[in-house]
């Protein structure tokens, strides 16, 4: 089959090469999938299960990318829950070879089905997305009705899914992002967009959750904005400045079927929807990956054309 795999950690982006791979095994309780679309967090170059297993050991050649929406083609001894021939969607285990490849193993409990009448290229946007903005607002902000959530790069992969779900609770959404994000972030919902590069975030007031993708300099400064009792929740990196008198979390998505199916319903009742970018054949992933490239939405490879056969 053929995978996007990288080889060097020094050589970055330039390591990626389209290459012929063996086909997955599929071990116990994993399925193998057969990947009509995937996606990618353009960072992951750097995080270390790109480069070893779960044990620490070098796993080199690896492919990258951990969003997938695809059809099932073998099932591991023992996997319940799923059959042959299913559509499903979500997301690649971390330590092994990910999801732009023809063909992927994936442990079963990782995926969740795809309805029939969501295609795959849609599918491939939502599990890191959509989990991660779940479970920041919600499972670690415990963001409620009435409440006000300023949402980092509110137009961006994530962002734009937490101010779906925010206005859908809702929460009074303010968002951030640079001049040419403000149009989409009020075409999402919400209620004041700020120009995080010409206006001053200070003069946004105290608000019961920040929720935070950017970190740095933004996330130390949005820590004054979270009111006595509110949280602060970022998946940027740990924090080093607290709020005063509230709590700050730091967190790294976790996979859940129950909640991939919420979401695959959200989106079918048009309560949710994606905001998908450029759309790549697997021989240009390595480009899509290049740093500097700023595509609204997200960059979504399909890997197969989107039929099940």
């Amino acid at each position: 089959m053929q995978a996007i795999t990288v080889q060097d950690r020094d050589a970055g982006v330039g390591g990626l090469t389209l290459t012929e791979l063996p086909h997955p095994h599929a071990a116990e309780n994993d399925v193998i999938v057969r990947v009509h679309a995937a996606g990618f967090t353009p960072g992951e170059l750097s995080w270390p299960g790109t480069w070893t297993d779960r044990a620490g050991r070098d796993r080199t050649p690896s492919v990258p990318g951990h969003e997938l929406s695809g059809v099932v083609t073998e099932l591991g001894y023992g996997t319940t829950g799923l059959t042959v021939g299913q559509r499903v969607f979500g997301l690649a285990d971390w330590a092994r070879d990910g999801s732009l490849a023809e063909y992927t193993a994936v442990e079963a409990r990782n995926l969740a089905p795809l309805p029939a009448d969501v295609d795959h290229i849609t599918a491939a946007a939502l599990p890191i997305s959509g989990l991660t903005a779940w479970q920041g607002l919600f499972d670690h902000a415990r963001l409620t009705i009435g409440q006000t959530v300023l949402i980092h790069g509110a137009a961006g992969g994530v962002g734009s899914l937490a101010v779906q779900l925010a206005r859908e609770a809702g929460a009074r959404v303010i968002g951030t992002g640079r001049a040419g994000d403000r149009d989409t972030a009020l075409g999402l919902g919400v209620d004041t967009f700020l120009d995080l590069q010409a206006e001053r975030l200070a003069d946004v007031g105290d608000v019961d959750v920040v929720f935070d993708v950017i970190g740095g300099e933004i996330l130390d400064r949005s820590t004054a904005l979270v009111r006595p009792g509110g949280t602060l929740v970022t998946i940027a990196h740990p924090v080093t400045v607290h709020p005063e008198d509230g709590r700050a979390v730091f967190f790294v998505v976790e996979p859940d079927r129950a909640r991939l199916a919420d979401l695959a319903r959200r989106l079918r009742d048009g309560r949710l929807k994606p905001i998908v970018g450029s759309v790549r054949p697997l021989a240009e992933a390595a480009a899509a990956f290049a740093p500097g490239r700023r595509v609204p939405g997200k960059t979504i490879i399909r890997v197969a054309e989107d039929r099940e056969a």
